[in-house]
């Protein structure tokens, strides 16, 4: 089966859970516009029965996957970058910003996308207080979440990925959160982590070449 098809089923496939307290969830996928969008972006780059490397993000952001439905893909890249237009209005964010600079000096999106498939520990995203929340921010969202979040990557690792070795993007507790999971449930031989976008631009935005070269060289020295 097409590598696409299997991506699309698994984002039409999604379930939305409840939220404790005052949380709000993120849900761009029931909406018709982006489902045609990640459907379109999708098959165009994913037409192929090849598996790929798979990217964890933390959960998508109020700005960029949280809107468009793709994982650090804002409107902005997914209309200059990636070249599908929208009726969504251009918003631009941060770590999207880095990620495509990134793919760019990568060799482009199509050489990128043939190799990688990026995605969220948790598709869904979280606002609280009009701010973005993290999957595990919040011990009673994550505890409520938990086993459904092991069923999207278990999915991932079974039909568009390997479980050879995956990228953790975001260190400190995205990471530390992964690697209990990993080791409870033993999806991946291999966690490779990497900083994460926001942090280098908020923080390193001087450094911010050697941290995309950084980033291109642990890619290209994995072994697809």
């Amino acid at each position: 089966m097409k590598t696409f098809l299997k991506i699309i089923e698994f984002y039409d496939g999604l379930e939305k859970l409840s939220t404790p307290g005052d949380i709000s969830v993120l849900d761009p996928y029931t909406e018709p516009e982006i489902k045609n969008l990640y459907k379109k972006f999708y098959k165009k780059y994913f037409n192929d029965s090849k598996r790929r490397i798979l990217i964890f993000g933390i959960n998508p952001g109020r700005f960029g996957g949280g809107i468009t439905g793709i994982p650090f893909t804002d409107s902005f890249n997914l209309k200059n970058r990636c070249q599908i237009d929208s009726n969504i209005p251009v918003n631009k964010e941060l770590s999207s910003k880095f990620i495509y600079e990134m793919i760019e000096e990568y060799g482009g999106v199509r050489a990128f996308y043939k190799n990688f498939f990026i995605s969220s520990i948790c598709p869904y995203g979280f606002t609280k207080d009009g701010k973005n929340l993290n999957y595990y921010d919040d011990k009673e969202l994550f505890s409520g979440w938990k086993q459904h979040i092991v069923n999207w990557i278990r999915f991932q690792v079974d039909y568009i990925g390997n479980n050879k070795c995956c990228i953790i993007i975001g260190k400190g507790k995205n990471q530390k959160f992964f690697e209990l999971l990993n080791k409870e449930y033993k999806f991946f031989n291999e966690i490779i982590s990497l900083p994460h976008p926001r942090w280098i631009l908020q923080y390193r935005l001087k450094e911010k070449e050697l941290f995309i070269n950084s980033y291109i060289e642990t890619l290209k020295n994995i072994k697809l």
